[in-house]
Parts: structure tokens; C-alpha cells; sequence
């Protein structure tokens, strides 16, 4: 009888472990269909935001570089926006203001760089390489120019993917904001090593 009890005891745990792993790979609830009214009635509103700002935390993580920064993005017009990059204690890590064929750039030592492409000379400058172009759509929750896209059961952006030559992009989202118009609270992007972790704490659209 001592035995069969303690036998009794230590399959308590397991059952325990596979009741918990049962309720945490539940399946998720099938998305809406990129058709969808719901989805184009969406990205019609988000794509009417002329004006808007966000702010949060920012990751780049890769085999050769990591940093971690606070990040300030504005957006003033379809075509012009402002990227700030601090560090925790407040130094300025990149600042970057981009408009049509003017770039300028000033580097954590406080050298400032003027170009036309944002995308190669934050890579160049900085050894991180930011899809800058697609992310300003990305951010927002649209597809941008990604080839495949996945939306949520709320008609919302859940996972995108897109090729830049010889380079696959992904991007899934974990959460998004509540309100009449739902924007991305936290969502993080790979390709090969390379993993970008952007997370708002509030937006400000116009």
C-alpha cells in the first residue's frame, strides 16, 4: 500500500505539467481575410493619418550587435519623419530626420552625416540593418510592401513577410492598442539572426 501511493504522489506533478501545457497551446482563433470589409475599412483610417507620434522602448539584437535604447519616432508628413535613439540614462544613441532626397543623421558621438538612402546609412553608420522604409508602414499595422500577410480574428495585422533581395523579413504582433482606432503596442521583427523589438507606450495621431 506505501508504494502504490507514492507512486500515486509523483504522477501528481506530471498531471499538473500537462493540465498547464494543454491551456497554454490552445489554437488560435482563425483570422480574417485580407478581403474582409472590417480590414479595409482599417487600413483606410490608418492610411489617412497624416500626422502621428509614438514612443517606447527599442531592441536590436543580433550576433554582432546589441542595443538597447528608448526611441521617439514622429511623423510629420507621408514623407518626412524624425527617429530618436536613447539610451537608458538619456544620451543621444541616433537621431535621424528624414524627408524626400535629404537625409540627415547625427551619431551617438555627435557627428552629423548627410545623405539621400536612411536605410543604407543607418546600416552603414550604426552596423544595423532597419528595413526603415517598410518599418514606417510596419509600425502603423499595415502590410506595407510585404508579399504575405496573416490578419487576427479582430481584422487586425498579425504576421507579415517580405523579401529585400537576398533577405527574408518577418514581422508578428503581439498586442495592440484599444480605441476607435487600434494601432500596435508591441510587435518584433526578424530576418536570419537579426531580431528588432519595438514597444509603444502611447501614440499621438492628427
Amino acid at each position: 500500500m506505501p508504494q502504490k501511493s507514492f507512486r500515486c504522489l509523483r504522477l501528481l506533478p506530471l498531471a499538473s505539467v500537462l493540465l498547464t501545457a494543454c491551456s497554454l497551446m490552445q489554437p488560435t482563433q482563425p483570422g480574417k481575410a485580407p478581403t474582409s470589409p472590417e480590414w479595409r475599412e482599417h487600413a483606410q483610417k490608418v492610411q489617412n493619418l497624416s500626422q502621428y507620434q509614438t514612443r517606447g522602448s527599442f531592441a536590436y539584437i543580433s550576433d554582432r550587435k546589441k542595443l538597447y535604447a528608448r526611441f521617439f519616432w514622429q511623423q510629420s508628413s507621408p514623407q518626412r519623419y524624425r527617429l530618436l535613439l536613447t539610451s537608458p540614462l538619456g544620451s543621444t544613441e541616433l537621431e535621424l530626420q528624414s524627408q524626400p532626397d535629404n537625409v540627415q543623421l547625427i551619431d551617438g558621438k555627435g557627428k552629423r552625416y548627410v545623405g539621400k538612402d536612411a536605410q543604407y546609412m543607418v546600416q552603414q553608420l550604426t552596423g544595423m540593418a532597419i528595413p526603415l522604409d517598410n518599418l514606417r508602414q510596419w509600425m502603423l499595422g499595415l502590410p506595407g510592401d510585404a508579399q504575405r500577410y496573416e490578419l487576427d480574428q479582430h481584422a487586425l495585422l498579425r504576421s507579415a513577410s517580405y523579401r529585400q533581395g537576398d533577405q527574408d523579413w518577418s514581422v508578428s504582433y503581439q498586442s495592440y492598442t484599444e480605441g476607435a482606432l487600434p494601432l500596435p503596442q508591441s510587435l518584433e521583427l526578424s530576418q536570419g539572426e537579426q531580431r528588432i523589438k519595438l514597444k509603444m507606450d502611447n501614440w499621438t495621431v492628427q
